[in-house]
Protein backbone atom coordinates (compact mmCIF):
# COMPACT_ATOMS: atom_id res chain seq x y z
CA UNK A 1 0.00 0.00 0.00
CA UNK A 2 0.97 3.67 -0.34
CA UNK A 3 1.31 5.81 2.76
CA UNK A 4 2.48 9.33 3.59
CA UNK A 5 5.28 9.26 6.18
CA UNK A 6 7.21 11.77 8.27
CA UNK A 7 10.81 10.87 9.08
CA UNK A 8 11.92 13.91 11.10
CA UNK A 9 10.14 16.67 13.00
CA UNK A 10 9.67 19.79 10.92
CA UNK A 11 10.46 17.88 7.72
CA UNK A 12 8.37 17.08 4.68
CA UNK A 13 5.97 14.19 4.35
CA UNK A 14 7.02 11.61 1.76
CA UNK A 15 4.83 9.12 -0.10
CA UNK A 16 6.15 5.59 0.46
CA UNK A 17 5.17 2.01 -0.46
CA UNK A 18 4.72 -0.22 2.60
CA UNK A 19 3.40 -3.67 3.46
CA UNK A 20 -0.31 -3.93 4.30
CA UNK A 21 -0.74 -3.67 8.10
CA UNK A 22 -2.18 -6.54 10.14
CA UNK A 23 -4.74 -5.67 12.84
CA UNK A 24 -3.86 -6.76 16.34
CA UNK A 25 -6.12 -7.56 19.30
CA UNK A 26 -8.92 -5.01 19.59
CA UNK A 27 -8.13 -3.53 16.17
CA UNK A 28 -9.45 -3.64 12.62
CA UNK A 29 -8.11 -2.67 9.22
CA UNK A 30 -9.83 -0.19 6.92
CA UNK A 31 -9.56 0.33 3.20
CA UNK A 32 -9.33 4.11 3.29
CA UNK A 33 -11.57 6.15 1.00
CA UNK A 34 -11.00 9.64 2.45
CA UNK A 35 -9.11 11.40 5.23
CA UNK A 36 -9.55 14.91 6.62
CA UNK A 37 -6.88 17.35 7.73
CA UNK A 38 -6.73 19.25 11.01
CA UNK A 39 -4.53 22.08 12.26
CA UNK A 40 -3.21 19.51 14.72
CA UNK A 41 -1.55 17.70 11.79
CA UNK A 42 0.72 20.72 11.30
CA UNK A 43 1.45 21.01 15.02
CA UNK A 44 2.22 17.28 15.26
CA UNK A 45 4.60 17.50 12.31
CA UNK A 46 6.55 20.20 14.17
CA UNK A 47 6.48 18.41 17.53
CA UNK A 48 4.19 21.05 19.06
CA UNK A 49 1.05 18.96 19.61
CA UNK A 50 -0.07 17.16 22.79
CA UNK A 51 0.39 13.80 21.05
CA UNK A 52 3.92 13.03 19.82
CA UNK A 53 3.97 9.77 17.84
CA UNK A 54 7.32 8.01 17.44
CA UNK A 55 9.07 8.67 14.14
CA UNK A 56 8.53 7.74 11.40
CA UNK A 57 4.75 7.98 11.43
CA UNK A 58 1.78 8.30 9.08
CA UNK A 59 -0.25 11.50 9.60
CA UNK A 60 -4.01 11.93 9.65
CA UNK A 61 -6.52 11.75 12.51
CA UNK A 62 -9.86 11.39 10.69
CA UNK A 63 -10.63 8.61 8.26
CA UNK A 64 -13.55 7.04 6.43
CA UNK A 65 -13.65 3.81 4.47
CA UNK A 66 -14.67 0.17 4.48
CA UNK A 67 -13.79 -2.47 7.08
CA UNK A 68 -11.41 -5.02 5.50
CA UNK A 69 -10.27 -7.28 8.33
CA UNK A 70 -10.85 -7.81 12.06
CA UNK A 71 -8.13 -8.47 14.62
CA UNK A 72 -8.30 -11.10 17.37
CA UNK A 73 -11.20 -10.62 19.76
CA UNK A 74 -13.03 -8.10 17.53
CA UNK A 75 -16.62 -8.99 16.64
CA UNK A 76 -17.45 -6.02 14.44
CA UNK A 77 -18.25 -3.94 12.53
CA UNK A 78 -18.20 -6.72 9.94
CA UNK A 79 -15.95 -6.58 6.87
CA UNK A 80 -17.65 -4.56 4.16
CA UNK A 81 -19.22 -2.07 6.62
CA UNK A 82 -18.90 1.63 5.73
CA UNK A 83 -17.42 3.45 8.75
CA UNK A 84 -15.61 6.49 10.06
CA UNK A 85 -12.85 6.36 12.66
CA UNK A 86 -10.85 8.81 14.74
CA UNK A 87 -7.15 8.05 15.22
CA UNK A 88 -4.15 9.55 16.95
CA UNK A 89 -2.46 9.34 13.53
CA UNK A 90 -2.33 6.97 10.55
CA UNK A 91 -5.26 8.03 8.33
CA UNK A 92 -3.30 9.18 5.28
CA UNK A 93 -2.63 5.78 3.77
CA UNK A 94 -4.46 3.40 1.48
CA UNK A 95 -5.05 1.11 4.49
CA UNK A 96 -5.28 2.09 8.15
CA UNK A 97 -5.43 0.32 11.49
CA UNK A 98 -8.06 1.59 13.93
CA UNK A 99 -9.02 0.55 17.48
CA UNK A 100 -12.45 -1.05 17.19
CA UNK A 101 -13.86 1.17 19.94
CA UNK A 102 -13.10 4.26 17.83
CA UNK A 103 -15.01 3.07 14.77
CA UNK A 104 -18.60 4.10 14.04
CA UNK A 105 -20.82 2.88 11.20
CA UNK A 106 -22.08 5.66 8.92
CA UNK A 107 -25.44 6.12 7.15
CA UNK A 108 -25.67 4.50 3.71
CA UNK A 109 -26.28 7.87 2.07
CA UNK A 110 -23.29 9.58 3.70
CA UNK A 111 -20.42 10.19 1.27
CA UNK A 112 -16.99 9.13 2.52
CA UNK A 113 -15.78 12.72 2.13
CA UNK A 114 -18.49 13.94 4.54
CA UNK A 115 -17.70 11.10 6.94
CA UNK A 116 -13.98 11.90 7.02
CA UNK A 117 -14.73 15.57 7.73
CA UNK A 118 -17.17 14.71 10.50
CA UNK A 119 -15.82 13.30 13.79
CA UNK A 120 -13.38 15.82 15.28
CA UNK A 121 -15.02 19.08 14.20
CA UNK A 122 -18.60 18.10 14.99
CA UNK A 123 -17.57 15.97 17.97
CA UNK A 124 -15.58 18.83 19.51
CA UNK A 125 -18.40 21.33 19.16
CA UNK A 126 -21.13 19.00 20.40
CA UNK A 127 -19.11 17.89 23.42
CA UNK A 128 -18.11 21.47 24.22
CA UNK A 129 -21.55 23.04 23.91
CA UNK A 130 -23.66 20.19 25.29
CA UNK A 131 -21.49 18.18 27.68
CA UNK A 132 -19.30 21.01 29.05
CA UNK A 133 -21.06 24.39 28.68
CA UNK A 134 -24.65 23.08 28.92
CA UNK A 135 -25.79 25.60 26.32
CA UNK A 136 -29.52 26.35 26.74
CA UNK A 137 -32.17 27.43 24.23
CA UNK A 138 -32.41 31.22 24.09
CA UNK A 139 -28.86 31.82 25.31
CA UNK A 140 -26.36 33.79 23.23
CA UNK A 141 -23.36 31.89 21.87
CA UNK A 142 -20.31 33.72 20.51
CA UNK A 143 -18.08 31.67 18.19
CA UNK A 144 -14.56 32.97 17.54
CA UNK A 145 -12.91 31.66 14.38
CA UNK A 146 -16.37 30.84 13.07
CA UNK A 147 -15.31 29.95 9.52
CA UNK A 148 -12.75 27.31 10.53
CA UNK A 149 -13.10 23.55 10.76
CA UNK A 150 -14.51 23.46 14.29
CA UNK A 151 -15.91 27.00 14.32
CA UNK A 152 -18.46 26.36 11.59
CA UNK A 153 -19.72 23.26 13.35
CA UNK A 154 -20.13 25.27 16.58
CA UNK A 155 -22.31 27.75 14.66
CA UNK A 156 -24.36 24.92 13.17
CA UNK A 157 -24.77 22.94 16.39
CA UNK A 158 -25.37 26.04 18.54
CA UNK A 159 -28.20 27.07 16.25
CA UNK A 160 -29.67 23.56 16.35
CA UNK A 161 -29.57 23.68 20.16
CA UNK A 162 -31.71 26.82 20.10
CA UNK A 163 -29.09 29.49 20.83
CA UNK A 164 -28.75 32.93 19.31
CA UNK A 165 -25.41 32.66 17.52
CA UNK A 166 -22.89 35.46 16.97
CA UNK A 167 -20.08 34.50 14.59
CA UNK A 168 -16.70 36.24 14.45
CA UNK A 169 -14.33 35.65 11.52
CA UNK A 170 -12.00 37.57 9.26
CA UNK A 171 -13.40 39.16 6.09
CA UNK A 172 -16.72 39.32 4.30
CA UNK A 173 -16.32 35.98 2.49
CA UNK A 174 -15.77 34.00 5.69
CA UNK A 175 -18.55 35.86 7.48
CA UNK A 176 -20.94 34.95 4.66
CA UNK A 177 -20.07 31.28 5.14
CA UNK A 178 -20.77 31.55 8.87
CA UNK A 179 -24.07 33.28 8.13
CA UNK A 180 -25.01 30.44 5.77
CA UNK A 181 -24.25 27.94 8.57
CA UNK A 182 -26.87 29.62 10.74
CA UNK A 183 -25.27 32.62 12.47
CA UNK A 184 -27.77 35.29 13.52
CA UNK A 185 -25.14 38.04 13.75
CA UNK A 186 -21.63 38.32 12.30
CA UNK A 187 -18.67 40.47 13.36
CA UNK A 188 -15.39 40.88 11.50
CA UNK A 189 -12.54 39.81 13.79
CA UNK A 190 -10.51 42.75 12.41
CA UNK A 191 -12.99 45.23 13.94
CA UNK A 192 -10.87 47.80 15.88
CA UNK A 193 -12.88 47.56 19.12
CA UNK A 194 -14.10 43.98 19.37
CA UNK A 195 -15.15 44.34 23.00
CA UNK A 196 -17.49 47.19 22.13
CA UNK A 197 -18.83 45.28 19.12
CA UNK A 198 -19.63 42.20 21.23
CA UNK A 199 -21.24 44.28 23.98
CA UNK A 200 -23.30 46.22 21.43
CA UNK A 201 -25.04 42.96 20.58
CA UNK A 202 -26.17 42.55 24.17
CA UNK A 203 -23.42 40.43 25.68
CA UNK A 204 -22.94 36.67 25.54
CA UNK A 205 -23.61 33.62 27.70
CA UNK A 206 -21.21 31.10 26.11
CA UNK A 207 -17.97 31.77 24.23
CA UNK A 208 -16.48 29.11 21.93
CA UNK A 209 -12.87 30.01 21.14
CA UNK A 210 -10.62 27.98 18.87
CA UNK A 211 -8.35 30.96 18.12
CA UNK A 212 -7.03 32.55 21.31
CA UNK A 213 -5.38 35.95 21.14
CA UNK A 214 -7.15 39.32 21.63
CA UNK A 215 -10.59 37.98 20.67
CA UNK A 216 -10.68 35.93 23.88
CA UNK A 217 -10.05 39.02 26.04
CA UNK A 218 -12.78 40.96 24.25
CA UNK A 219 -15.23 38.08 24.64
CA UNK A 220 -14.37 37.71 28.33
CA UNK A 221 -15.29 41.34 28.91
CA UNK A 222 -18.55 40.91 27.01
CA UNK A 223 -19.74 37.91 29.05
CA UNK A 224 -22.90 38.18 31.08
CA UNK A 225 -22.93 36.99 34.71
CA UNK A 226 -22.45 33.20 34.88
CA UNK A 227 -21.03 33.18 31.38
CA UNK A 228 -19.03 30.14 30.27
CA UNK A 229 -15.89 30.41 28.12
CA UNK A 230 -14.70 27.35 26.21
CA UNK A 231 -11.00 27.21 25.33
CA UNK A 232 -10.91 24.89 22.29
CA UNK A 233 -7.58 25.79 20.69
CA UNK A 234 -5.07 28.53 19.92
CA UNK A 235 -4.84 28.82 16.14
CA UNK A 236 -3.55 32.39 16.52
CA UNK A 237 -0.51 31.09 18.39
CA UNK A 238 -1.39 33.27 21.40
CA UNK A 239 -2.58 31.55 24.58
CA UNK A 240 -4.88 33.89 26.57
CA UNK A 241 -4.14 34.76 30.18
CA UNK A 242 -7.28 34.97 32.31
CA UNK A 243 -7.73 37.63 35.02
CA UNK A 244 -9.11 35.62 37.93
CA UNK A 245 -10.60 38.71 39.58
CA UNK A 246 -12.92 39.19 36.58
CA UNK A 247 -14.02 35.56 36.85
CA UNK A 248 -14.87 36.15 40.50
CA UNK A 249 -16.75 39.42 40.06
CA UNK A 250 -18.94 38.15 37.21
CA UNK A 251 -19.20 34.51 38.36
CA UNK A 252 -17.67 33.27 35.09
CA UNK A 253 -16.38 29.80 34.25
CA UNK A 254 -13.51 29.02 31.89
CA UNK A 255 -13.42 25.43 30.60
CA UNK A 256 -10.92 23.64 28.43
CA UNK A 257 -12.01 21.02 25.92
CA UNK A 258 -9.52 18.64 24.32
CA UNK A 259 -11.73 16.22 22.40
CA UNK A 260 -8.97 13.67 21.89
CA UNK A 261 -8.32 13.53 25.63
CA UNK A 262 -11.57 11.62 26.13
CA UNK A 263 -10.09 8.73 24.16
CA UNK A 264 -7.94 7.95 27.21
CA UNK A 265 -10.50 8.13 30.01
CA UNK A 266 -14.03 8.07 28.53
CA UNK A 267 -14.12 6.96 24.86
CA UNK A 268 -17.79 6.04 25.26
CA UNK A 269 -18.58 9.74 25.69
CA UNK A 270 -17.16 10.38 22.21
CA UNK A 271 -18.90 7.49 20.49
CA UNK A 272 -22.20 8.39 22.17
CA UNK A 273 -21.84 11.99 20.99
CA UNK A 274 -20.98 10.86 17.45
CA UNK A 275 -24.00 8.58 17.28
CA UNK A 276 -26.22 11.53 18.24
CA UNK A 277 -24.57 13.68 15.58
CA UNK A 278 -24.86 11.02 12.88
CA UNK A 279 -28.56 10.80 13.71
CA UNK A 280 -28.86 14.54 13.12
CA UNK A 281 -26.96 14.13 9.86
CA UNK A 282 -29.30 11.37 8.69
CA UNK A 283 -32.23 13.68 9.42
CA UNK A 284 -30.68 16.34 7.17
CA UNK A 285 -29.79 18.60 10.09
CA UNK A 286 -26.01 18.77 9.59
CA UNK A 287 -23.95 19.27 6.45
CA UNK A 288 -20.15 19.42 6.67
CA UNK A 289 -18.62 22.38 4.88
CA UNK A 290 -15.66 21.14 2.82
CA UNK A 291 -13.89 23.95 1.02
CA UNK A 292 -11.26 21.77 -0.68
CA UNK A 293 -11.09 18.15 -1.83
CA UNK A 294 -7.69 17.07 -3.14
CA UNK A 295 -6.36 13.76 -4.49
CA UNK A 296 -4.07 11.58 -2.38
CA UNK A 297 -0.85 12.70 -4.06
CA UNK A 298 -1.51 16.37 -3.25
CA UNK A 299 -1.15 16.23 0.53
CA UNK A 300 1.67 18.85 0.55
CA UNK A 301 -0.53 21.34 -1.32
CA UNK A 302 -3.42 20.63 1.05
CA UNK A 303 -1.22 21.30 4.09
CA UNK A 304 -0.16 24.62 2.56
CA UNK A 305 -3.81 25.64 2.22
CA UNK A 306 -4.32 24.77 5.89
CA UNK A 307 -1.16 26.55 7.03
CA UNK A 308 -1.93 29.72 5.06
CA UNK A 309 -5.56 29.79 6.26
CA UNK A 310 -6.90 29.64 2.71
CA UNK A 311 -9.54 27.07 3.58
CA UNK A 312 -12.90 27.30 5.31
CA UNK A 313 -14.50 24.39 7.09
CA UNK A 314 -12.54 21.24 6.27
CA UNK A 315 -9.94 20.03 3.76
CA UNK A 316 -10.44 16.41 2.68
CA UNK A 317 -7.99 14.12 0.89
CA UNK A 318 -9.59 11.60 -1.47
CA UNK A 319 -7.46 8.49 -0.95
CA UNK A 320 -9.31 5.89 -3.05
CA UNK A 321 -12.68 5.75 -4.81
Amino acid sequence: MKSWRLGELGGDFALEVMDSPTPGPGELRLRVAAAALNFADLLMRDGKYQEKPPLPYTPGMEVAGVVEALGPGVSGPAPGTRVLAFLNHGALAEQAIAPANRVVAIPDAMPFTDAAAFPIAYGTSHLALDHKARLQPGETLLVLGASGGVGLTAVEIGKRMGARVIASARGAEKLAIARAAGADEVIDSETPDLKAAFKALGGVDVVYDAVGGPGFDAALSACRPEGRLLAIGFASGQVPQVAANLLLVKNLSVMGLYWGGYLKFAPQVLTGSLNTLLGWYAQGGLRPHISHQLPFDQLPQALELLRDRKSTGKIVIRVQD
